[in-house]
């Protein structure tokens, strides 16, 4: 696949003012890079969720990429499909995001059609779906609606049918939590960012993304139906489940 991979610099001088993280067309242009630099795993994640992707997607169905940006996952699960007569449905609702993902998989033609929709991950219905992602998604969405996502997304499961759930997440221990904290601020450092960076863009999600540790994720799947919700990666406080229908 062929992504955007302009160097994230957004939080390179201080600023008197943070405002809230958005995804609008600054985040957009830097997105790529901003997210392999930033989450331990992404990049090896997203071969396996294709791979995943193609695995439990099922004959004249519907694949989700909810929160879909850029279109990577899309991407990643679009020639895993052997499966015929299904649609990958990439929702976002940010235009910024869904412009720029137009332009990337147009010059990504699989035999898998992607299909994009710039709507409300939460106001979008789910039908006839086999796999359902959020890829570091959930995350934004406010904890109080959660449990009525994820029900929504059951339901529009078909029997058999995965959710892939990545989030990055806290631990119950505090003193675990602060170390997988402190270990991704040097992965941070690693990747290049600076002390000022790590800080301000920390400031600019603090109460947008809101994490939650791995038995609320696994607890809220079991209530919503889900027959297992197994943890298939991490990398220090960033996983992924998979659940199944």
């Amino acid at each position: 696949m062929t992504l955007a991979n302009i160097y994230d610099d957004i939080y390179a001088n201080p600023r008197n003012h943070v405002d809230s993280f958005k995804f609008d067309e600054e985040v957009v242009q830097v997105f790529t890079d901003m997210i392999a630099r930033s989450v331990p795993g992404y990049m090896l994640t997203l071969p396996l969720i294709g791979l995943l992707g193609g695995k439990y997607a099922q004959p004249n169905s519907r694949i989700y990429d909810l929160g879909c940006s850029l279109g990577a996952v899309s991407l990643s699960i679009q020639p895993q499909v052997s499966a015929p007569n299904c649609t990958i449905m990439a929702v976002d609702n940010s235009s910024a995001m869904i412009e720029k993902c137009r332009e990337i998989i147009k010059n990504e033609p699989g035999q898998t059609p992607i299909e994009l929709i710039e709507e409300d991950i939460r106001t979008v219905p789910i039908e006839n779906a086999s796999v359902v992602i959020l890829n570091f998604t959930l995350q934004f969405i406010a904890p109080a609606q959660r449990d009525a996502l994820i029900q929504i997304i059951y339901d529009g499961l078909r029997p058999g049918g995965a959710l892939i759930l990545s989030e990055k997440v806290v631990f119950e221990d505090v003193g675990q939590n602060g170390r997988f904290t402190d270990i991704h601020h040097d992965f941070k450092r690693a990747n290049g960012y600076s002390d000022l960076e790590i800080s301000q863009k920390r400031t600019s999600i603090e109460n947008v993304l809101i994490s939650e540790s791995v038995p609320q994720h696994q607890t809220r799947l079991a209530h919503a139906g889900f027959s297992s919700a197994e943890v298939w990666f991490q990398a220090l406080n960033f996983m992924s489940i998979l659940a199944l229908k």
